[in-house]
């Protein structure tokens, strides 16, 4: 597909869906946004003329995305960075000694910031992904 960049930023919903499946040859994953699906078409199209990811990281994401993962969470060390995107904005969230920085403001747990982004009561882990839903 000889897709211009430029065009994909104006593309709706719809036709971001069926320049992915030209480009992929495969479904849209479920709950993608739009800004993601511009992100990862744009990236593809740029990088298969060079010959795309290498091998040997291909692989180690799709064993990373294999549904027999560990249903514990990761430990979450000082220094870590969890990075959740929202409503079109992404959020970064620094883990520090004791708690979490958000914004410049310190947090003892995830759920407060995971109420300021969303407006709602959200569970902090299962809003970043170190939970899976159930």
């Amino acid at each position: 597909m000889k897709l211009p960049i430029a065009e994909i930023e104006t593309m709706d919903r719809s036709a971001l869906i069926a320049a992915w499946n030209e480009v992929f040859g495969t479904p849209v994953p479920k709950r993608l946004s739009s800004p993601f699906l511009r992100r990862f078409l744009a990236f593809e199209i740029q990088a298969r003329p060079h010959g795309g990811l290498p091998k040997g990281f291909v692989a180690s994401l799709t064993k990373a995305a294999r549904e027999d993962r560990p249903a514990t969470s990761p430990a979450l060390k000082p220094g870590g960075r969890l990075i959740r995107e929202w409503n079109g904005a992404t959020h970064v969230v620094d883990v520090v000694e004791g708690g979490f920085v958000w914004n410049g403001q310190c947090y003892a747990s995830l759920s407060p910031i995971a109420r300021a982004i969303t407006g709602a009561r959200w569970s902090g882990p299962r809003f970043f992904g170190l939970k899976q839903s159930g």
